[in-house]
């Protein structure tokens, strides 16, 4: 008669290779969820939260603190019809090489080859996303300078200011806009550029002013390395962009730059 309290070990039961095989597959599918959610957390959830951080900061909600006033700066301006603004031009620039940089004059609209950076014949250069203006750091003799205008309708921009624009800034290798550089987000998960809405006075390298804004990063090809904007260009010095006051300059009004601007 077996005893009930006798150890089950002594007469261990057999596994059969049928077991073996399902413990094997058990266990595998064990490890195959740990690494699915490990790569999810690595590469899912930090776009994520970029995205959620973003809403967060957007407009939208923010909202002014208990006992503040809203600022006023969010209010958008009225926008004015575009037949009684100057000319919008929309140009194309392939900024692909990853070691030269494609030069830009808004005067002429197009592309212009620069064998001297120190010329000022140019006022803004393009390298794959990255961004510099003639002036600053850049180009001691230029007075190019920028300012972000906000996420605002393009046609509202009627006038520019003519003074605190902030020129270029030199890094540890070379020299950048802090004004655009981010014009644009960066996807995660597709590792792509898309242009912000922001646009941006201009203060060019011959003291005349502009008003910018990006619309893309993809060529016609649909590679990537193309800039897409469009800008209004004042070429009588003036900071309006209304037609009635093409033919003269609008008058300058004093300004103390503030560091770093100028």
């Amino acid at each position: 008669m077996n005893n009930p309290f006798e150890n089950d070990n002594a007469n261990p039961v057999p596994v059969t290779a049928e077991e073996k095989k399902k413990k094997l597959w058990k266990n595998m599918f064990v490890i195959n969820l740990c690494v699915t959610l490990l790569l999810i957390g690595l590469f899912w959830l930090p776009p994520k939260l970029v995205s959620v951080n973003e809403f967060l900061d957007s407009p939208s909600v923010n909202l002014p603190k208990r006992g503040e006033v809203a600022d006023a700066s969010l209010e958008q301006a009225p926008v004015v019809p575009a037949g009684n603004l100057l000319d919008t031009h929309y140009v194309v620039v392939n900024a692909s090489s990853e070691n030269d940089w494609a030069y830009f004059s808004l005067a002429k609209g197009a592309p212009v080859k620069i064998h001297d950076q120190t010329s000022l014949k140019w006022d803004l250069a393009f390298r794959r996303g990255k961004v510099i203006s003639n002036g600053g750091a850049t180009n001691k003799i230029g007075n190019a300078g920028l300012i972000d205008l906000g996420d605002v309708p393009y046609d509202s921009v009627v006038e520019v200011p003519d003074g605190n624009y902030i020129a270029d800034e030199a890094t540890r290798t070379e020299t950048h806009s802090p004004v655009l550089l981010k014009w644009y987000k960066y996807n995660y998960l597709t590792h792509k550029l898309s242009a912000k809405k922001n646009v941006y006075a201009m203060r060019t390298a011959d003291n005349k002013y502009a008003k910018i804004q990006f619309l893309g990063f993809t060529c016609e090809n649909q590679e990537t390395g193309c800039i897409k904007l469009r800008y209004t260009y004042q070429d009588n010095g003036g900071t309006s962009f209304l037609l009635e006051s093409a033919g003269e300059k609008t008058p300058a009004v004093a300004a103390n730059p503030e560091p770093g601007k100028i």
